[in-house]
Order: structure tokens, then C-alpha cells, then sequence
């Protein structure tokens, strides 16, 4: 066949795509893909010239008045000659004509499409189709041809990458577990430690108290049965201020009570938080977990946020003791960091002090009833769980990679605590986990567990 070209023919280019390493969110604009377009009034004789000295050119682009009519594989346009009189055909007949003959479904794509989603668009065509290759939009509105062969090489390089993350994402959770696990067991360790003589002093300020009242009442009989007191007795009382000590030591006995008594509570909460799940859920008081957790977070309160509790009545509900309480740790901080930061905001602009308004989270639960999946069951029962609070709410493009952190299609470079938390409500509980936001208004956490 003869090498001179069609003068009207732009020669084919070949992009080198990107020259960074392909990682998980790669796109097709990092792969090499040809520029090869043609007017559809070119002849396929002409075409076939430029197949001859580019093997690796996986087909044509088809032109009309400047805008893209179609795609002939090189596969397809072989098949064409090898036709009784397809030569003849090929060498006098526009490529319009010989599209006719050979036209076939198209896959394309825009360049911004992952590798892993154009694979599984491949991957559902025909078995016919499987060999032709991809039409790439452009964002100059530009076609390019991506050959099938260079697209399957760099899914296989992405799947050996996903499958190392995978593999390092399972030993660093195995050692994060490890080391809960063994933190959770020093932690316990040291609780007990601490509720020992917090009990100690809880058993005997009982008794400190009564004889103390025992006390006081005896130097009330000696008063009233003395009449002429020794002088000595009064400077002493006079010296210790025996009547201000006589007040304030109910108050003292009563005040070292609520001390040991928050104490207990913060013990126990934070043996709670760092409980070691079961293999199977256990029935779990959610009143008492939110309680727990809300303890184990005043400390960051400081009174800026005031915590409302909207409590329904709720039946034991069977879940991950340990688990549920990191879901409840990581939206109520979620919450008191917004809210945080808009207070600092807020004490930085002189123009909104007349406006501040009082930081608020409100904890709402009950029971829910919402219909069955199947037809003709009972409604299905759930425990809602609502956590609300004032702030200035998430902005929509941050919401929106929150959700796509949440779907199991998007594979995260990193791990954001609301990503494990879904995990842990849907994939663990069988629950869902919802929220809503608007700017300006604050923003809704809902968590629903099924009643089995």
C-alpha cells in the first residue's frame, strides 16, 4: 500500500497521560490515549495508510462539519476489508458510507471518569464489544480513543493498590484494636483502683457524718446543763469561731459527697467507653451510654454549651457496647467543635456580640415505627436517636464528602471518624445513620437501631 497520506488528514497523536503513579482515584485523563480525527468524506483507503504506520492506533474519530458523527475501531474497519469487495469499497467509498456497515454501540465517557468506573462500564457491554475501544470527551469538547488494553493494565495496577491499602488499613486496624483492647483493660485496672478507696471514703463519710452530729449534740448537752462554763471552753470556742465550724461542717460532709460521688460517675463512665465488646451484641441501656459520654465531654464544655436531654421511654436495645459508645463520642464532638468554633468566632467580631446566642445540644430519643420492606409484614419498629445542636451548620461541599465517605463505592485515602461511625450503626447494628444541615441553623444527627 502506498505511504503517502491524505494531505487532509492530521496525523495521529498520542498523549503520554500523566506522569505520576496511578493510585485509587485515578482518572482517564492519566492514561495515554490517541487524537486521531477525520472528516467523514475522507476515504477508508486513506485511513487505512495511517493504520499501516501507527500499529498501535485503536481506531478513528468521525467528523462531521466539525463535530463528532462517530468511531471505527481498527478492528472493524479489518473486518470491512476482508469482505467480498470490501477493498473495492474501503478505496472508493467515503468513510460515511462504510460507518453504515459497520456502525456499532459506542462507549463514551468524559476524561474525568475513574479507571475503576470506566472498567465497570466496559465490563457490562456485549462480549462483541469488549475489545473496542473508549471515546474520551475532553474538556475542549475534543475526542481521544483510549485503547481497551491500556485501560485493563491500569485497572489491574489499581486493584494491586487497592488491595495493599486494604491489607495496611486491616493490620493498622488489627493493631488499633490491639491497643484498645489493651487500653481498655488498663484502663479498667486503674478504675478499680480508683473506685476503691473513692469507696472508702463514700462508705465512712456516711459515718463522719452521724458522729459529727453526735458530736454537736453532746457539746449542746454541756451547754445546756453548765450554766457557769469555764472560761477556758469559751476562748477555745471563741478561738476556733465554733459557731461558723457548727454551720459549715454539715456543708463541708456534703460537698466531699457530690465530690466522691461525680468522681464514682466519672470512673464508670470512662470504663464504659473503653468496654471490650463481646462477640454477640448485648442488651444495652442507651439512656445510661449517652449519660456516660456526656460526662466524659463537660470537660470540654466549660459551660459555653448547655446539653438538653429529651429522653422517650426505650426498651433495652441489643448492641456493641464499646462501638456504640465511639459513634456517640465522635458525633457529639462533631457537634461541640462546630459549636466551639463559633463561639470564638463570634467573640472575634464586635459587630455580633448583641447576636450570641446560647450554645446548645439537644438529645432527643424514643420509638419509632416506619413500613416493613416486604408487603403485607408489620411496621418495623426502630430507636431513634437525635442529637441537634445550634451552630452554624456543615457547607454543602463538605457535606457532600461526607456522604461520599459514608458510601462503600467511594474508597477513602483516609478514614474520618463519621465514616467509621457509619460503618458501625449499619454494617454492625443494622441501623442507619443520617444528618441534615443548614447553614446558619445547626445540624441533625439521627441514628436508628432496629427492635428485634
Amino acid at each position: 500500500m502506498s505511504q503517502e497520506f491524505c494531505y487532509q488528514i492530521s496525523p495521529p497523536i498520542l498523549s503520554v497521560g500523566s506522569d505520576r503513579d496511578l493510585s485509587i482515584e485515578s482518572r482517564l485523563q492519566e492514561l495515554p490515549m490517541y487524537t486521531f480525527e477525520v472528516s467523514v468524506s475522507c476515504t477508508g483507503k486513506e485511513v487505512a495508510k495511517y493504520f499501516d504506520k501507527y500499529p498501535l492506533l485503536p481506531g478513528v474519530i468521525l467528523l462531521e462539519h466539525g463535530k463528532f458523527y462517530g468511531m471505527i475501531s481498527r478492528r472493524r474497519l479489518v473486518e470491512f476489508l476482508v469482505r467480498p469487495h470490501g477493498e473495492d469499497l474501503l478505496a472508493k467509498e467515503p468513510l460515511e458510507v462504510i460507518y453504515s456497515y459497520v456502525r456499532r454501540t459506542i462507549l463514551q465517557l468524559p476524561e474525568t471518569t475513574p479507571i475503576l468506573t470506566a472498567m465497570y462500564h466496559t465490563l457490562k457491554r456485549s462480549p462483541e464489544f469488549l475489545a473496542e475501544p473508549i471515546v474520551v470527551q475532553t474538556a475542549e469538547n475534543t475526542y481521544k480513543l483510549l485503547d481497551i488494553q491500556e485501560l485493563n493494565i491500569a485497572a489491574w495496577q489499581i486493584r494491586g493498590i487497592e488491595t495493599q491499602v486494604r491489607y495496611e488499613r486491616s493490620q493498622a486496624q488489627m493493631i488499633q484494636n490491639d491497643k484498645m483492647a489493651s487500653l481498655g483493660r488498663l484502663v479498667d485496672g486503674v478504675a478499680h483502683e480508683i473506685l476503691d478507696p473513692v469507696g472508702f471514703i463514700w462508705g465512712n463519710l456516711t459515718h463522719i457524718s452521724n458522729y459529727t452530729q453526735d458530736l454537736l449534740k453532746l457539746i449542746a448537752a454541756y451547754e445546756n446543763n453548765c450554766s457557769n462554763c469555764c472560761h477556758t471552753i469559751d476562748a477555745i470556742k471563741e478561738e476556733i469561731e465554733f459557731d461558723y465550724l457548727e454551720q459549715d461542717l454539715s456543708k463541708a460532709l456534703t460537698s466531699a459527697r457530690s465530690g466522691a460521688e461525680r468522681l464514682k460517675k466519672l470512673v464508670t463512665s470512662l470504663q464504659n467507653f473503653c468496654h471490650i465488646d463481646a462477640i454477640y451484641p448485648k442488651p444495652v441501656d442507651l439512656h445510661a451510654c449517652i449519660d456516660s459520654i456526656v460526662i466524659l465531654i463537660k470537660s470540654r464544655l466549660k459551660g459555653e454549651i448547655r446539653i438538653v436531654k429529651n429522653y422517650g421511654k426505650l426498651p433495652p436495645v441489643p448492641c456493641y457496647l464499646g462501638q456504640f459508645n465511639q459513634v456517640l463520642m465522635n458525633i457529639l464532638s462533631q457537634s461541640v467543635d462546630g459549636l466551639l468554633d463559633e463561639a470564638v468566632r463570634q467573640q472575634l467580631q464586635p459587630d455580633s456580640q448583641h447576636n450570641l446566642k446560647q450554645a446548645e445540644i439537644v438529645i432527643s430519643t424514643q420509638v419509632i415505627s416506619k413500613p416493613a420492606s416486604t408487603p403485607n409484614a408489620p411496621d418495623a419498629r426502630w430507636v431513634e436517636i437525635s442529637i441537634t445542636d445550634n451552630g452554624p451548620g456543615i457547607p454543602d461541599e463538605l457535606q457532600k464528602q461526607m456522604r461520599e465517605n459514608f458510601s462503600i463505592e467511594k474508597r477513602a485515602d483516609k478514614e474520618t471518624s463519621l465514616a467509621v461511625s457509619y460503618r458501625i450503626i449499619t454494617a454492625r447494628h443494622g441501623g442507619h445513620l443520617n444528618f441534615r444541615s443548614q447553614l446558619g441553623k445547626g445540624t441533625e444527627f439521627e441514628i436508628l437501631l432496629p427492635l428485634l
